[in-house]
């Protein structure tokens, strides 16, 4: 389905029956990253599923400014508005992560259930976001002057998805095809406008979380499950779940185990 937001055309899939289930795909991923988990979860659940801004076949506008974190929880609960969706559970990774975590702080009235997979509420020091808006801006100039080709042989190898090697090559094959398909331009303009650099702090607003929250984080993923281990601590209804031989990718790497927990937070 085609939905117009804010000017821009947004692509969501929609399945099940059920409570509204706002599913958000990471960085260079689409809406194909939750889908097949509608079997599962559309037993309990309607899984609302976009492409995010810069992503899959949703638009990628020119203006920077449409893909600030802020701007992009806006247009998701415009589109839910458009859907007549008043109140949804909300699950997010990594980049979908931050958006949602937003989207949960901004609009706390529209949220029932928040699980946050290998995510972060970005970084705390006007000094470590600058040092990684520099990282982001020289990832974008490598999409623009290498092209998409190489940033995704470059964005396989990197260190956080080195977990994902062991997994079938018709599975690696079919998330390298997906990735491929993003638009270049969506891709850089997403690094500079939702990029980790880019987005505000949320660690002082995690105390005012008033719905259930589900921490997800792969036992292999040390640098997000020592950022859940903190983000527990500022938390009042938070659950955290470590997946054994789980990496970043935990929905792909540990699919059964993932979709189990995540069907019973819901469910209980």
């Amino acid at each position: 389905m085609q939905i117009k937001v804010n000017d821009s055309i947004y692509h969501v899939e929609v399945c099940g029956e059920g409570f509204p289930l706002l599913l958000l795909h990471g960085f260079t991923g689409d809406s194909s990253t939750w889908t097949p988990f509608c079997p599962v979860w559309g037993k309990h659940s309607k899984l609302i599923i976009p492409d995010i801004i810069g992503h899959g076949e949703t638009e990628s506008p020119e203006d920077i400014k449409r893909y600030k974190i802020e701007s992009a929880a806006e247009d998701l609960i415009l589109l839910l508005d458009q859907l007549e969706i008043e109140k949804i559970d909300l699950l997010g990774y990594s980049m979908g992560g931050r958006l949602a975590l937003t989207l949960a702080i901004l609009y706390p009235e529209r949220v029932r259930k928040l699980i946050l997979e290998s995510a972060s509420p970005g970084l705390k020091t006007d000094e470590e976001r600058m040092l990684r808006r520099m990282k982001d801006e020289e990832l974008a100039n490598f999409i623009n002057d290498q092209g998409i080709i190489a940033f995704v042989d470059y964005w396989e190898a990197i260190p956080l998805f080195s977990t994902m090697n062991s997994l079938p090559n018709s599975i690696k094959k079919s998330i390298r095809e997906q990735r491929l398909a993003n638009n270049a331009k969506g891709l850089v303009n997403s690094l500079l406008g939702m990029g980790t650099g880019s987005q505000a702090s949320w660690w002082g607003k995690l105390d005012q979380l008033g719905c259930e929250v589900l921490l997800l984080t792969g036992e292999k993923d040390e640098k997000f499950c020592k950022i859940a281990e903190r983000m527990l601590k500022d938390m009042n209804k938070a659950l955290w779940i470590v997946i054994n031989d789980g990496g970043h990718a935990i929905h792909v790497e540990q699919k059964e185990k993932f979709g189990t927990i995540v069907s019973d937070f819901l469910s209980k």
